[in-house]
């Protein structure tokens, strides 16, 4: 009995250890960078790569530098514009749609989920051909309302899959009460399942806007002109030459990328766990 107490605590020991020892080596691996962007991005030297230094001198000139020398506030403000109305057009179609395919049986159902699953198999590089000779007939290149639809299209399929079967989990006894109650259909969507479904949305829209600040491939693809220019195209070029790289304004700008994504995830973050109880009482 004793030699069992003892096995079972050392393994339990083993667990932990294990256990911390990968949390760790993770917190590692995702501090270490973060710390070079940000002392980076303070640094007074002209730095030509990315170095972890203890004993720099902290500036703003970086900074300055980015705001007077560049389109930086531009490019920040065409990717705000992009990222929110992508958050708010995508958050109403994916609920709306997760919703329809949770609650309700109609003729395509199944053959709607299963072209959902087909496209999104489809890898971007190879609808960017598609993705120009549509913007090029329908006038959207270098065009923000293009690139929003683009990033919505794309978001769509798999999304309306996890907020379907988000939307599976909540009870349909819920459902059925308010119906004796003589709800209807949208009052039902609205004071009982949304509420309910607030963290999987409040994920929805914090993936929805981080988007448009962290994609390259197709806004450089559909936007052009430089006053056009989001804030990820606009920051390659600091590096893109290898005999003239500004890695110091590049890193304050990557910085000032975080501040509006950090902000939003404080003001959702309470919307995670108060929906687990938000609409289930009645009242």
């Amino acid at each position: 009995m004793k030699a069992l107490f003892s096995s079972t605590k050392i393994n339990r020991f083993f667990s932990r250890f294990c256990t911390y020892l990968f949390l760790i080596v993770l917190s590692i691996i995702i501090i270490y960078p973060l710390l070079i962007t940000v002392q980076s991005a303070f640094n007074s030297s002209d730095l030509t790569a990315f170095t972890l230094d203890p004993h720099m001198h902290w500036t703003l000139a970086n900074f300055k530098q980015l705001f007077s020398q560049t389109l930086y506030l531009t490019w920040f403000k065409n990717t705000m514009v992009i990222a929110i109305s992508t958050m708010i057009i995508q958050v109403i179609i994916v609920t709306l749609a997760g919703y329809t395919y949770s609650r309700y049986r109609f003729k395509g159902r199944k053959n709607g989920l299963i072209f959902f699953l087909v496209i999104q198999m489809v890898p971007t590089m190879a609808a960017l051909t598609a993705y120009f000779v549509l913007g090029l007939i329908i006038n959207g290149l270098d065009q923000y309302w293009f690139l929003t639809m683009v990033y919505v299209g794309g978001g769509i399929p798999m999304n309306t899959w996890l907020m379907k079967g988000y939307f599976d989990t909540i009870p349909r006894d819920l459902d059925e009460s308010a119906r004796i109650d003589g709800a209807g259909h949208l009052r039902i969507l609205l004071q009982i399942n949304l509420p309910l479904a607030m963290p999987m949305i409040a994920v929805q829209a914090l993936w929805a806007f981080m988007g448009p600040f962290g994609d390259y491939l197709l806004s450089a693809f559909l936007l052009r002109s430089p006053e056009h220019m989001t804030v990820a195209v606009g920051l390659q070029q600091f590096i893109a030459d290898p005999t003239n790289q500004r890695v110091a304004m590049f890193a304050a700008g990557s910085f000032l990328i975080s501040i509006p994504i950090v902000i939003l995830f404080f003001l959702l973050q309470r919307n995670f766990q108060s929906g687990l109880t938000a609409g289930g009482t009645k009242g």
